[in-house]
């Protein structure tokens, strides 16, 4: 099965940017439909963005639709979330995740996860 690892949290200021990334091992990312999900303090977890292993499609949540920026290398089997106008709001633990059927945006849906990366965005 595969294994993620994310990396590209930090702190940022609001307006900023941040790229995160999520390295794919034992399996190859284009095989899976692939999400990212965050998850602040007392807060149910969310989605962010999915890519369709089928011609790569992308969707997002309203929230960070124009911000957000979800990315597939199959030569680096790695996914990419670029992060831009951040907000406080964005404050979380993001977590990039693969599955191979359900709703994109159900994150029950998805069966392999990553250890998450912290997203700190100050006012």
């Amino acid at each position: 099965q595969v294994q993620l690892v994310e990396s590209g949290g930090g702190a940022v200021q609001a307006g900023g940017s941040l790229r995160l990334s999520c390295a794919a091992s034992g399996g190859t990312v284009s095989t899976y439909h692939m999400g990212w999900f965050r998850q602040a303090p007392g807060k149910e977890r969310e989605f962010v963005a999915a890519i369709s292993r089928i011609g790569g499609a992308t969707y997002y949540a309203d929230s960070v639709k124009g911000r957000f920026t979800m990315s597939r290398d199959n030569a680096k089997n790695t996914l990419y979330l670029q992060m831009n106008s951040l907000k406080p709001d964005d404050t979380a633990v993001y977590y990039c995740a693969g599955k191979n059927s359900g709703n994109y945006s159900i994150w029950t849906n998805y069966p392999y996860w990553g250890q998450g990366t912290q997203v700190t965005v100050s006012s």
